[in-house]
């Protein structure tokens, strides 16, 4: 497999261009085409206006959702028209409720989608609901930068997260053109269960796996030193000097499979590096 349809989502003028910035030169490093969704995001539905509230109030909000979506697109063509990389643009008005089914659809036939970090200064809960979307209405690999406009590195150091979970394998799978790619990948195993399958030898199934992909790989067995398994990886990745961390995407409710679990929140929440996530 290798990456060739990207997608990102632009649904707020704030760092949209550097966004895009980020996701051009990266489809350019991987020749691919590049789908940028324009939304126009009307949150004023999701909470809802008093009984009796004027026609026009409502009018008022979807035509200025339009306008943004219609902004949004228009600044990615000017930008996109002056490169040599195959794209394609798309706009919608959408209410909060409504961006999982638009994300989930462009989500479910890209590649790849390329998302800022969801939580910080100007992240609002659009951000946190188009991830969240890609990940589980989409069932697409997402890799998430630090920051807007962050400059994408060479992934030639990976930590890849283990835990022996059915989003841990896929998340390897899905990123494996990376993987194969890296001069090392380093699979960290944070407190590993003293039963199970893979008691006597943590992350060795999974290294032959990838050994026999060409891929160079390392163990590392952490003890739980610190309260959150976040930080563990987090810090490790660091320690590392990791240009990427992949790990699988977790969230409270299988059943709602909606809102983004305690370790993958909190870990984007804080972190430095890009990382790549399946489920």
């Amino acid at each position: 497999m290798v990456y060739k349809s990207i997608c990102t989502f632009l649904a707020s003028d704030i760092d949209a261009a550097a966004q895009l910035d980020s996701a051009i030169a990266f489809a350019h490093r991987h020749d691919a085409h590049l789908e940028v969704c324009c939304m126009g995001i009307d949150a004023t539905q999701s909470v809802g206006f008093y009984a009796g509230a004027p026609a026009i109030i409502y009018q008022d909000a979807l035509d200025q959702a339009r306008a943004q979506a219609e902004t949004l697109q228009e600044a990615a063509r000017a930008k996109l028209k002056n490169s040599d990389l195959r794209w394609s643009t798309d706009s919608t008005v959408l209410t909060l409720g409504g961006i999982n089914g638009f994300v989930g659809l462009k989500s479910r036939f890209s590649d790849l989608v390329l998302m800022p970090r969801p939580y910080g200064e100007g992240r609002g809960p659009q951000d946190e609901i188009i991830v969240e979307a890609a990940l589980f209405e989409g069932d697409a690999p997402v890799l998430i930068l630090p920051e807007p406009g962050a400059e994408i590195p060479e992934f030639r150091k990976i930590v890849l997260a283990w835990n022996q979970s059915d989003e841990a394998l896929h998340a390897t799978r899905a990123a494996l053109p990376f993987l194969k790619e890296a001069d090392l990948v380093n699979i960290v195993v944070a407190d590993p269960p003293s039963h199970g399958a893979e008691r006597s030898d943590p992350g060795g199934l999974l290294s032959q796996m990838l050994v026999r992909h060409g891929v160079q790989v390392e163990v590392s067995v952490v003890a739980k030193t610190l309260p959150r398994v976040s930080d563990i990886l987090r810090r490790h990745a660091t320690e590392q000097g990791a240009d990427l961390l992949v790990m699988g995407a977790y969230s409270h409710s299988r059943l709602r499979q909606a809102i983004l679990g305690g370790t993958t929140r909190n870990l984007l929440e804080e972190t430095t590096v890009p990382v790549f996530m399946a489920r």
